[in-house]
C-alpha cells in the first residue's frame, strides 16, 4: 500500500510550496489615507452594490504594479491638492501596501494621490451600474405587474379547477417561484439605491 502511494506522488513534478514571504504578503494591515469624500463614497458603493470587500478592491486597484507605475507617471505632471480630504483607515493586504509605497517612493508621488486616482478608475463602472440600476427598476415594475396578473389567473384557476387539481398545483408552484424572484429583485433594487445619487 505504501509503495503504491509513493509511486503516485512521484508521477509528476513536485507541487510548489508556499514561501513565508508569500504568506506574509497576504496578511491584513491597516493603512490611513486622506481621500476625497467622493473617492470614499465610490469605494463604499462598489463594495456594497457589487458585494466586493474593500480589501479586495484595493488589491485589484493597487496591486497591479504596471498600472500603478503608469498612474504615478501621469500624476508627476499634475498637482494634487484636494482641500476637503478626509482621513480614513482601510484594511488591505500587506503586499498591496508595499506595492503602493514602492511606487510612491520611486515616482516621488503622494500615496494619497495614488489611491485617490486609482479609485477614480471605478467611476465609469459606477456610471454603468447606475444605468443598469434604472433598467432593473423598470424590469421590477413590469415584474410586479406580471405577479399581480399571475395571482388573478391563479385565483381564477382555483375557483374553476379546485385546489387539488394538478394544473392548479403546478400554477401555484410557478407563482411561488415568481414571487421569490420578484422579492429578490425588489431587495436588489432597494440595495442599489445607494448608487442613484453618485
Amino acid at each position: 500500500m505504501k509503495t503504491k502511494e509513493k509511486k503516485q506522488t512521484n508521477q509528476g513534478p513536485p507541487l510548489p510550496q508556499p514561501s513565508s514571504s508569500d504568506l506574509r504578503g497576504h496578511q491584513s494591515v491597516r493603512a490611513t489615507f486622506r481621500l476625497s469624500e467622493r473617492a470614499i463614497e465610490a469605494l463604499s458603493i462598489v463594495s456594497l452594490h457589487l458585494g466586493v470587500k474593500q480589501k479586495s478592491l484595493f488589491d485589484h486597484l493597487i496591486e497591479d504594479g504596471e498600472v500603478l507605475n503608469r498612474l504615478a507617471g501621469e500624476l508627476q505632471s499634475m498637482e494634487f491638492d484636494l482641500p476637503d480630504r478626509i482621513q480614513k483607515t482601510f484594511v488591505l493586504n500587506k503586499r498591496t501596501l508595499l506595492s503602493l509605497e514602492r511606487v510612491s517612493k520611486a515616482f516621488r508621488t503622494s500615496r494619497d494621490a495614488l489611491v485617490e486616482y486609482s479609485v477614480k478608475r471605478l467611476f465609469p463602472l459606477i456610471a454603468e451600474e447606475r444605468e443598469r440600476h434604472e433598467k432593473r427598476k423598470d424590469t421590477l415594475e413590469a415584474m410586479g405587474d406580471y405577479v399581480r396578473a399571475g395571482e388573478r389567473m391563479l385565483d381564477k384557476a382555483r375557483q374553476t379547477l379546485g385546489e387539488d387539481d394538478p394544473v392548479y398545483e403546478k400554477m401555484e408552484e410557478a407563482m411561488k417561484a415568481l414571487k421569490t424572484a420578484h422579492g429578490f429583485a425588489d431587495a436588489f433594487v432597494e440595495k442599489g439605491k445607494i448608487i442613484e445619487e453618485f
